[in-house]
């Protein structure tokens, strides 16, 4: 590697580095002085991270961690260091719990707990899932302003992934509407042939969603129903998990 790409990469990995120091969201001038690298460039290295989604780049002037970011450290990390809320949560379901954060009009998978149960899903660590007919997407969506909600939905469209994927606007809108009143969305096939899920969002201070936490299970092993009793369960993990992954955004 050339040294002057090799220095970038090493100045870029500070600065993602001081933009994960604890007590974060930081200033772009602390974050500038921790990885030792100049404003301007601190700020031009922290453009490029939004755009890659390593970073999440706030209204007040601060940056935090982004979805990108969480799912390296899940990669690495997979196997060893589980969240103790999400491995309660697939304790008490028996099913395979997820976590996925927003990135623009995608969300992007963080965390993956599989079930005991012998068949496994083909989700992972680091895939993208859209929003409007997954269930931690539509639990996004049902918690964004509507012109938040309009501009994803005009940039992705509503393509059908199964024959059960709601591509009518309005429809989708009164079903947002009920997601937002019960506090969950459900996916029952609409994303996967024979996969059902059912997600709570992750909210951030003010209220706009991050992401989401799902309980996910293959419609041959689990009902509809069945999968409903899991939601007391889901709700109170997605109230203990949103401080860990509500960045600025």
């Amino acid at each position: 590697m050339p040294v002057s790409a090799e220095g970038s990469a090493l100045r870029a990995l500070r600065v993602l580095e001081a933009v994960g120091a604890p007590g974060g969201p930081h200033k772009l001038g602390r974050i500038a002085r921790e990885a030792g690298v100049t404003k301007p460039s601190t700020h031009r290295i922290l453009q490029g991270l939004v755009e890659a989604g390593y970073v999440l780049s706030g209204g007040d002037g601060t940056y935090g961690l982004g979805p990108r970011a969480f799912a390296l450290s899940a990669l690495f990390t997979s196997g060893q260091h589980d969240e103790p809320v999400l491995r309660r949560l697939r304790e008490q379901t028996g099913q395979t719990v997820h976590v996925a954060l927003r990135s623009g009009s995608q969300a992007i998978y963080v965390q993956k707990l599989d079930s005991d149960r012998p068949y496994r899903m083909a989700s992972r660590v680091g895939g993208r899932i859209p929003l409007h007919c997954t269930a931690i997407g539509k639990a996004i969506l049902a918690h964004l302003d509507p012109p938040g909600r309009q501009a994803v939905l005009a940039e992705t469209g509503l393509p059908a992934r199964t024959a059960r994927t709601r591509t009518d606007p309005d429809s989708l809108e009164a079903e947002l509407a009920q997601v937002r009143a019960r506090g969950y969305a459900l996916d029952d096939e609409e994303n996967e042939e024979t996969v059902r899920c059912v997600a709570a969002p992750l909210l951030d201070g003010a209220g706009g969603p991050v992401g989401g936490v799902s309980v996910s299970s293959l419609t041959f092993q689990t009902s509809a129903g069945e999968l409903l009793t899991c939601v007391p369960h889901l709700l109170e993990a997605a109230r203990l998990l949103a401080p860990a992954y509500a960045q600025p955004g």
